[in-house]
């Protein structure tokens, strides 16, 4: 509205200016003519002056009025987005991996980056096989904390048998799926014991009412994987959540597991890289009460090694 009242009036003024110089040339020489010229040239001067001085006043009303505001929406603006990029941080996932009937090799690939570079693996979940099978392809040292569920509870072995009558439609008999449950347990603590060359120090939690969800936990991220999740119905896999170090997952999960470690109730089976057969051995009948011949062990030993070469292979994590 300013610029276009002050271009109006300037226009007004050149045009005036003009038309008086204009005619000035036509008329004869006497007084008329000079006070024409004299029109014209003083409304051409003043037209001059006035865009001068409103440039001038424009400029400086920018300076102090405008530019001043500009800057401020513009830190308001910065601050405003600093404050979303901590939200997603700290509550949205970094990656979301989508239900699957086959392990996703982007999937496993990124987990096994996050996994190189971490001094420290946490693992929930039922058996930790999976567990075991990562920490066998992984280079370098670290510690290692699982928590999976007590082959001694009854609550433990048959939560997990009916959730996967009720959800994954398995066509067999609740005793049946009981079995190959306890065996599944014993599987990945045979497959822990392997991989423990692998790891400065196991420490494995067994409870009583493991969580239907997985949680793998490293240094930079954690990773959720929901078997609870009803649209994950039929799927083998399925949906997993990364999220960073420092979202609220993050530390909930961390502090979740300190909570569980430190449990007295809990049963616990304490490896490191100099454990012989005989002590895991040992372990292995107070934590579960079944006592494993040599034949036993290695019968487990081999299921691990058949179920580690599938994963790997399905996975594109060699071998």
């Amino acid at each position: 509205m300013f610029w276009t009242r002050t271009g109006l009036l300037l226009l007004v003024l050149v045009v005036v200016a003009g038309s008086s110089l204009a005619v000035s040339t036509v008329m004869p020489g006497g007084t008329p003519k000079n006070l024409v010229v004299a029109l014209g040239t003083g409304t051409l001067i003043a037209a001059v002056v006035g865009f001068g001085q409103t440039v001038i006043t424009a400029t400086a009303a920018q300076r102090a009025m405008v530019t001043p505001l500009i800057e401020e929406n513009r830190r308001a603006l910065q601050e405003l987005s600093a404050e979303y990029r901590s939200l997603n941080r700290e509550f949205f996932p970094t990656h979301v991996f989508q239900p699957s009937d086959v392990p996703d090799p982007a999937f496993n690939q990124l987990l096994m980056q996050d996994l190189q570079g971490s001094r420290q693996y946490f693992f929930r979940g039922f058996s930790a096989r999976h567990a075991a099978a990562r920490l066998l392809l992984s280079r370098g040292e670290r510690e290692l904390r699982a928590v999976v569920a007590d082959p001694t509870e009854r609550s433990a072995i048959g939560g997990r048998a009916r959730y996967l009558i009720r959800h994954d439609g398995v066509d067999a008999d609740s005793e049946t799926i009981q079995a190959e449950l306890h065996d599944e347990i014993y599987i990945g603590l045979v497959g822990l014991y392997l991989a423990r060359s692998h790891c400065s120090r196991i420490d494995i939690t067994m409870i009583a009412d493991p969580p239907l969800d997985r949680i793998e936990m490293f240094d930079d991220s954690v990773w959720v994987t929901l078997y609870s999740d009803a649209g994950a119905t039929g799927s083998l896999y399925p949906r997993t959540l990364r999220f960073s170090e420092g979202s609220f997952i993050y530390n909930m999960e961390r502090a979740e597991f300190g909570r569980i470690g430190n449990s007295r109730q809990a049963r616990h089976v304490l490896l490191a890289p100099d454990t012989s057969r005989r002590d895991f051995l040992l372990q292995f009948e107070n934590v579960t009460g079944s006592r494993l011949s040599a034949r036993q062990f290695t019968e487990l030993e081999e299921k691990f090694r058949r179920f580690r070469h599938e994963f790997c292979t399905l996975a594109e994590l060699g071998s």
